[in-house]
């Protein structure tokens, strides 16, 4: 790949993916970013000899596809794409319904999907690529309130393990990054959609979580723009980490699960090692 790359980046008119795409633009690549409202997207943007804003909604397969052909057509090839978009449901798993959890899961795992399988022949033609992909810590520790987002983030962290083999012999290479707490758009209410109290049991709880992430909101201690500088920065570099823990928080994180796993292995390691047949 030359210094000069083309990334195409979901969800990005507004928060992280807006950093991004100007992040990436200051850079200088080219930067396709997309988003379900292009004029949108561009206006957020802002105006850029090497940007072109396009339509996609992660969710539709064949708006992949189209944008993928809009970018070849524009810019003859991909680089890196940044699977980006997303949204939040957050609630207690038995008060979010069925349709929310799905809503969740087709967003934020089945979306990447679609957007990646549309990118591969291309990334596999070229024998070179970055498949860069937005996770979160909720994709490593789960937590409370946060069921359908950590279930749909786990998914990706175990997609994109097992695809890095799969597609690697191609010269393709994978990156995830997993932020903590960004001051992003991601607990406005355009982007988080609380799930309706319906149980006594979880009232009280609920009330006290939404209240706390309402207060929370904008006053998160990571700065997006710092984040958008250091993906395009790791992105450039000879080997991109497997995996990138955006903040201090998710450094901490990391290091806490890591240390859980470790004690959980270690708690019973003899009745585990024991289960072998006899013969």
């Amino acid at each position: 790949m030359t210094d000069r790359k083309v990334w195409l980046i979901t969800g990005a008119g507004r928060g992280l993916g807006v950093d991004l795409a100007k992040a990436a633009l200051s850079a200088g690549h080219s930067v396709v970013a997309t988003g379900r409202d292009p004029t949108k997207v561009a206006a957020a943007i802002g105006d850029h000899d090497g940007l072109l804003a396009i339509k996609l909604d992660v969710t539709r397969p064949e708006d992949a596809r189209d944008a993928v052909e809009a970018t070849l057509e524009k810019f003859g090839r991909i680089d890196v794409l940044v699977n980006n978009a997303g949204n939040f449901y957050a609630g207690f798993f038995e008060e979010l319904s069925p349709e929310q959890v799905r809503n969740q899961i087709e967003t934020l795992l089945f979306g990447p999907m679609n957007v990646t399988r549309a990118v591969l022949p291309v990334m596999r033609k070229q024998r070179s690529g970055l498949l860069l992909t937005l996770s979160s810590t909720a994709g490593i520790a789960g937590g409370v309130f946060c069921s359908a987002y950590a279930a749909a983030k786990f998914g990706l962290e175990g997609w994109v393990e097992s695809l890095t083999p799969e597609v690697s012999p191609f010269g393709i290479r994978t990156m995830l990054v997993e932020p903590g707490f960004f001051r992003t758009e991601l607990l406005t209410a355009g982007s988080t959609t609380y799930a309706k109290s319906s149980i006594g049991d979880y009232a009280e709880s609920s009330r006290e979580t939404v209240a706390a992430w309402s207060r929370m909101d904008g006053k998160q201690g990571g700065d997006p723009v710092k984040l958008a500088g250091a993906i395009v920065q790791l992105a450039g570099s000879d080997n991109p980490p497997a995996r990138f823990a955006a903040g201090a928080d998710a450094v901490q994180a990391f290091e806490a699960k890591a240390n859980l796993l470790l004690g959980q292995a270690n708690a019973h390691r003899q009745l585990s090692s024991s289960l072998a047949h006899d013969d």
